[in-house]
């Protein structure tokens, strides 16, 4: 019906063992954030490949990117047609997958990403 897609970021990808930090807006969490408005904690996967066995199980769904220690999905709303950028790095020092979840456009999502990810959580378990 709408299409929101919004521009694909280009600060997303792991640099130096980092995801992209949240910007000033709470439409974002991220697992390696210190901002407690965006922290939200790590999954505790054992690699992408479940990850992505997770994340092709939801609704609205496409990977963009994947690698061993990497994964890059898009969600798109059902409604309005909004695309959130989700990441996950596999964090060989912490024993965790690394998660950023963020909204491209807009500013409020009413905590989508958050319930996203812990949605996500709760099939790992």
């Amino acid at each position: 019906m709408f299409n929101f897609t919004g521009e694909r970021p280009s600060n997303l990808g792991v640099t130096d063992g980092k995801l992209a930090a949240c910007p000033g807006t709470p439409n974002c969490v991220n697992s390696q954030s210190d901002n407690t408005q965006s922290k939200i904690e790590p999954l505790p996967a054992k690699s992408i490949a479940e990850i992505k066995q997770v994340v092709e199980s939801m609704d609205r769904t496409t990977i963009i990117e994947e690698t061993d220690n990497y994964l890059y999905a898009e969600f798109k709303s059902k409604l309005m047609g909004y695309v959130d950028d989700v990441e996950f790095y596999l964090d060989p020092g912490a024993g965790v997958v690394q998660v950023r979840s963020a909204s491209r456009l807009g500013k409020s999502d009413l905590g989508v990403n958050r319930k996203r990810v812990e949605e996500i959580r709760s099939k790992l378990q």
